[in-house]
């Protein structure tokens, strides 16, 4: 509910004194890639909401095959983004909802200029957005981290994080930490917000280097497991650390979503 009056209120405001006629249904879209690109062809203009602050900016698709590469339209809509971004360029993903005629299309953008740029306005590139089932320029599956801030827009995110694996789990692990995804953290491990917080606050970034997996199929119906990986962070403190880590994974039920258990991380990390 929350969710939807924030959305709603963000398209009032991005929607100002128009015409009740040019108001879209608010009903979120998760729509693939290949129809997006017919939607969204090159050169055309479209409106970027972000799901957490409700900010919005206009953009121009210029490029892009595998995802949209896009630019602010002006100087203005540049300085919304980097306030969106806290006022840092960044590569993390942010949950974004894209407003082109009268559809909302879920999607997910980062926030670092790269590339080439065309239009004058104050940004050094372009950025990219991308859609359910796009891909990097590099990779043939879509990027994880991407994929999440999508479920998240279109408000299918929980229901993604109850039918995911415990080593799924564990990759979104990495990526709330590495965004510093207070949410998505709290979604996936177990503690308070103040514990959740500590966490992001301890560690900046986290790899797991090694890991031993055993078929999904293999993994018994039971609520609690346990599994050992090596794992690199980087400290608050820039320092660096890399040992095996002991992982506890519950769940109150065989029919409930896992959780990773937030006290023996805390412990394991040392924090």
């Amino acid at each position: 509910m929350l969710f939807r009056l924030t959305l709603i209120m963000s398209l009032l405001l991005v929607f100002g004194e128009k015409p009740a006629g040019a108001m879209p249904s608010f009903q979120v879209e998760i729509l693939p890639w290949n129809q997006v690109e017919e939607i969204l062809p090159k050169y055309s203009y479209f409106t970027i909401i972000d799901v957490d602050t409700g900010l919005s900016f206009n953009v121009q698709r210029r490029a892009g095959s595998k995802h949209a590469d896009v630019q602010p339209v002006t100087e203005k809509d540049t300085e919304m983004m980097k306030t969106i971004y806290g006022g840092t360029w960044s590569w993390d993903r942010r949950a974004i909802l894209v407003l082109v005629n009268d559809k909302l299309i879920s999607a997910s953008m980062n926030g670092m200029p790269h590339g080439g740029g065309a239009l004058q306005n104050n940004f050094p590139g372009h950025f990219c957005v991308h859609f359910y089932g796009s891909t990097t320029h590099k990779t043939p599956t879509p990027d994880l981290a991407h994929k999440i801030m999508i479920l998240k827009a279109g408000g299918k995110l929980d229901q993604f994080l109850y039918q995911s694996d415990p080593y799924e789990l564990i990759s979104f692990l990495e990526i709330a930490i590495n965004q510093q995804d207070e949410k998505l953290l709290s979604r996936i491990m177990t503690g308070n917000k103040g514990q959740v917080r500590k966490a992001l606050s301890s560690v900046k970034h986290v790899q797991i280097t090694q890991r031993s997996i055993l078929p999904v199929e293999d993994l018994p119906a039971f609520v609690a497991l346990d599994f050992q990986f090596r794992v690199k962070w980087i400290k608050s403190d820039h320092s660096q650390e890399e040992k095996k880590i002991q992982f506890y994974l519950l769940r109150d039920t065989p029919e409930d979503q896992w959780k990773i258990d937030g006290q023996t991380f805390a412990g394991e990390m040392g924090f």
